[in-house]
């Protein structure tokens, strides 16, 4: 003969516990023929016992073994003699959920645990429920932190919600705000129509119920909309889905500080749903998320058009100086060689007051020249390459002074270049390195007056990381600089306001270009100054190579 259905039933449980033992009898029979599996106690040491052993669907015990209960695991039916008084804050202490008071009718006892029994169960399937619903919307707001992208932040929101809620519509839009973008999004379950993209005549509404639920810190959550169908908020749905009639509805608002900048609408088309607080305040959670992630992204975004922009006008700066400077290089080359030939004699003799002239403008032709080829060396500067090759700092350094030595005595300047006892070289591109060499020492000789020294000193000394590091210090002994202009001084075009009031010419370039050429070359430009005592100038390169 095969099992019924009963036989094959899970048995319930259930621990007795009192110390009485005709009620004890009495109990434990009584629940034996409702076919519950007995484990009796008559004392508090045997009732915990019983307890972690067996692990009962209910456990029945007398007011004064249930004292020694800390969460059994089970609800607990109390028995009460009818002299005792119940105190109710104490019952909740032992984790008693109900309680009897004897003589026990076997009915009354019988549906008492059952009842205790269902309950227990529905909250662990709520527990469960819940517990599931809150991993679900965890993974939406992990999704939402992981991206800047507006859109698929509100792509996540839906489907997310959609999938953990099990709803039939899930929609989601921005309002006119400049905190974000405008965005649509929405998820809708299998054989279930789109909701329209746009509110049309309904944003109104819908928006004054967002801002109102945002000021209150609440939602609107409707679980039948056929019980009031004339409701304001009703009407106006049915008004923007058209011929789709939502049964249940949530209205979510999404914002920050004073307005709500969003909304989120769930509903269901078919089945009533009962919103419980757990899933309003996990979509509550989830929503603050959103209104989070949408303003950073589309603070991240609006930087990103900046920089694009600003990428866009450095390339254009770029290509007009570089066209600048072609179209200014062309006639100063043919103004320069017509000078170099009437100063050459080949149109005849120049008179002697015209020679003078004739050496004005020379002069200012190469000031013109070397301004034209500093910034044409700053529009080139972020996009050339380093041509790196070792470089012997002592002989560079000579060529420096060798080319610079006629401006000095033309200043009445002492230049002198004192080399390191050791041989020192470095990786680096040569041209630039003169470049930036020359740059310094002419500033040195400009800006120290007749009479003057210029001197230049090459060593080795230990770098900031450890290693070995050529250092090159160019030392004057001139004007200074104020040391409100220190800070500014390798800004390009910036000059220091003593040599502005001196008339000293120049562009405000020189020191600029060398500090970022010894940059890319992984070194230091340091400076040193003191107003009319002289300034020192330290370049330091890393030996064998940046």
């Amino acid at each position: 003969m095969g099992e019924t259905g009963a036989d094959v039933q899970h048995s319930r449980s259930a621990v007795v516990a009192d110390s009485d033992e005709d009620r004890l009898a009495g109990t434990t029979a009584a629940l034996s023929s409702a076919g519950f599996d007995i484990f009796p106690a008559a004392d508090s040491a045997s009732i915990a016992s019983r307890i972690t052993q067996h692990s009962p669907d209910v456990v029945v015990a007398e007011s004064s073994l249930a004292h020694g209960l800390h969460n059994p695991g089970a609800p607990v039916l109390l028995l009460l003699s009818a002299q005792e008084s119940v105190d109710l804050a104490e019952m909740e202490s032992w984790r008693v959920a109900d309680y009897i008071i004897s003589p026990v009718r076997d009915g009354e006892l019988i549906h008492r645990v059952e009842t205790l029994i269902g309950r227990a169960k529905e909250r662990a399937r709520s527990r469960g429920e819940i517990e599931a619903l809150r991993e679900s919307l965890r993974n939406v707001s992990s999704a939402i932190r992981e991206t800047n992208d507006p859109q698929l932040i509100a792509d996540h929101v839906v489907r997310g919600f959609g999938e953990a809620l099990g709803v039939d519509h899930v929609w989601f839009a921005t309002f006119r705000d400049e905190r974000v973008p405008s965005i649509r999004a929405q998820w809708n379950a299998a054989n279930v129509p789109l909701l329209p993209a746009k509110l049309g005549d309904s944003e109104n509404i819908i928006t004054e119920t967002a801002n109102k639920l945002w000021a209150e810190a609440d939602v609107l959550a409707v679980t039948d909309h056929r019980e009031d169908p004339d409701s304001e908020i009703a009407k106006a749905l049915r008004e923007w889905s058209c011929e789709l009639t939502p049964v249940s509805t949530v209205l979510l608002p999404v914002g920050e500080g004073a307005s709500a900048m969003g909304i989120i609408l769930l509903s269901t088309v078919q089945e009533r749903h009962d919103w419980t607080r757990p899933e309003i305040a996990l979509m509550q959670h989830v929503a603050g998320n959103v209104a989070h992630g949408l303003i950073q992204g589309h603070l991240i975004s609006a930087q990103q058009r900046v920089l694009h922009q600003l990428r866009q006008l450095d390339k254009a700066k770029t290509e007009f100086l570089a066209t600048v400077n072609h179209e200014l290089r062309t006639p100063l080359t043919s103004i320069t060689a017509y000078l170099d030939m009437i100063q050459d004699g080949s149109g005849g003799p120049v008179p002697e007051g015209i020679g003078k002239m004739l050496d004005v403008i020379a002069r200012n032709s190469n000031r013109l020249r070397k301004l034209i080829e500093d910034m044409l060396t700053v529009s080139m500067q972020d996009a050339s390459n380093l041509d790196l090759k070792p470089v012997d700092i002592a002989k560079l350094l000579q060529v420096v002074v060798a080319t610079l030595r006629p401006l000095a005595e033309s200043r009445h300047v002492s230049l002198s270049f004192t080399e390191a006892t050791e041989d020192i070289e470095v990786t680096a591109d040569e041209a630039k390195l003169e470049q930036v060499f020359t740059n310094i020492v002419a500033n040195a000789i400009k800006f120290t007056p007749e009479g003057g020294r210029v001197g230049i000193t090459s060593t080795v000394s230990a770098a900031e990381d450890g290693g070995l590091a050529a250092l090159v210090k160019v030392a004057d002994n001139g004007l200074g600089i104020p040391e409100h202009d220190l800070p500014h001084i390798f800004t390009r075009f910036y000059r220091a306001s003593n040599a502005t009031s001196a008339a000293v010419p120049g562009s405000g370039l020189g020191l600029a270009i060398a500090h970022d050429i010894i940059s890319r070359h992984m070194g230091r430009l340091l400076l040193d100054s003191t107003l009319g005592s002289g300034t020192t100038v330290s370049v330091e390169l890393p030996v064998g190579g940046p």
